[in-house]
């Protein structure tokens, strides 16, 4: 014990020793209140959790606020123990002091945003209400005004000065807070909006022309909102540019259960005609429309009667055509279809005919609202129109391509050879 004391009492006589041993006293002791909080009494907390029935506890830990929290200790035994090192220079201990006191003013504005990011995680376990109802941006909002005040006090503590006196000094600096929040206040209304009129939600496919969004909204965040474009892209459109312009959400149709079906063939007009007795009877073999061709001849023969009773010209009987019968029979066809939406408008109109021929449009929905099984029913429509066609009598109008074109020329270079066989031919 003798020796010990030799040696220690040179290290007491030099000029700094008290302080220099003091200093490695109070970091040891830093340490080990350290090493006590997240080695030992953290641990605890973690199996204590883990025990528990009950699961925000384990959003809380997997989020980290327990161990952002403990970083605390540490600097609270500086903060009350430098005071305590002999022969330390006031300024030095006030120093270390501030610095300590805006390292756990950071840690614990740290530690709460870590909060609100479990209390997102918390309120997204229920899908439905977190996609009709989230909370992100308020959240992001809320961290922003925990991370300003945090600033404030850790600048307050390092120069020493009250937080309030700082605090008073933002009324003169209110004009650039507005200018450099300017983003955040806009999105902070946008988000409201957004929310209050329910106008988007998580999982909405919205359609954004001028930003190239076409997709589904995958995030929803106070400055940002994330759309997922059909080719995997993201576009990210800022949140306040969903209220100052127009964009088209498409979470009506899905709702409705019903997706529309809007699509014309053209029709080749000089194929248009009327219909003779023998043409009516043989359309006859066609189920769908053989009570529309009953009902249609009723009609006809007693208009027809009515005028030949009053001794009007036959150029006024109404006659029967190939494309109106071919409406009616689309018309039935759709209506026996099981992928045609029936509660919802269903009809076969004419456009008005321009230079590429009469347009027969479609209009009707489908009964899935998924997009493959959406264009599977669309196609499976149209190959059926496409493909009875000629059973009526009418043609598609189409523009020559190059095998028609072909197909011309041969012709005309062959009628010259085949009437030059048939005049040298002796019979």
């Amino acid at each position: 014990m003798d020796q010990f004391s030799g040696l220690w009492q040179p290290l007491t006589e030099l000029a700094y020793a008290p302080t220099v041993l003091s200093l490695i006293g109070l970091l040891l002791a830093a340490w080990l209140a350290n090493w006590v909080t997240r080695r030992i009494l953290l641990r605890v907390v973690v199996r204590l959790a883990q025990a528990s029935p009950i699961h925000w506890d384990d959003v809380i830990l997997g989020r980290g606020v327990l161990s952002r929290l403990a970083h605390v200790v540490p600097a609270l035994v500086v903060y009350a123990g430098i005071g305590n090192v002999p022969e330390l220079p006031a300024a030095a201990a006030l120093v270390v002091r501030n610095v300590a006191l805006a390292y756990m003013a950071l840690t614990v504005a740290l530690a709460i945003g870590n909060l609100f990011n479990a209390l997102n995680d918390l309120y997204e376990r229920d899908r439905a209400r977190a996609q009709a109802r989230p909370i992100k941006g308020y959240l992001q909002l809320a961290k922003l005004v925990v991370f300003v005040l945090a600033g404030v006090l850790m600048i307050a503590a390092l120069i020493d000065r009250s937080p309030l006196l700082l605090l008073s000094g933002l009324g003169a600096m209110t004009a650039v807070l507005l200018l450099v929040f300017k983003d955040t206040i806009l999105s902070l209304v946008a988000s409201v909006q957004l929310s209050s009129h329910d106008m988007l939600r998580v999982g909405d496919w919205i359609e954004m022309p001028a930003l190239d969004a076409d997709g589904d909204v995958v995030d929803i965040a106070l400055h940002t909102v994330k759309v997922q474009n059909w080719d995997k892209t993201i576009t990210t459109i800022p949140t306040h540019r969903l209220i100052s312009e127009s964009f088209k959400n498409w979470r009506g149709m899905t709702d409705a259960g019903g997706r529309r079906i809007k699509r014309a063939l053209l029709i080749d007009q000089s194929s248009v005609r009327f219909l003779d007795q023998d043409e009516r009877q043989h359309l006859r073999r066609i189920a769908l429309i053989d009570d529309y061709l009953n009902k249609q001849r009723d009609e006809l023969e007693a208009h027809n009667a009515q005028l030949q009773a009053a001794g009007k010209d036959p150029v006024n009987n109404r006659r029967a055509t190939n494309l109106g019968t071919f409406r009616a029979y689309v018309a039935a066809y759709l209506r026996a279809h099981p992928g045609v939406h029936q509660g919802m408008t269903l009809m076969v109109r004419q456009l008005a005919p321009g230079p590429t021929g009469l347009p027969m449009e479609v209009y009707c929905f489908s009964t899935d609202t998924g997009w493959v099984a959406f264009e599977n029913l669309q196609g499976d429509i149209f190959d059926h129109l496409l493909a009875v066609l000629p059973e009526f009598g009418l043609r598609l109008f189409q523009q020559p391509g190059g095998a028609d074109v072909a197909e011309a020329l041969t012709r005309v270079t062959a009628a010259p050879a085949a009437r030059a066989g048939s005049a040298a031919d002796p019979a």
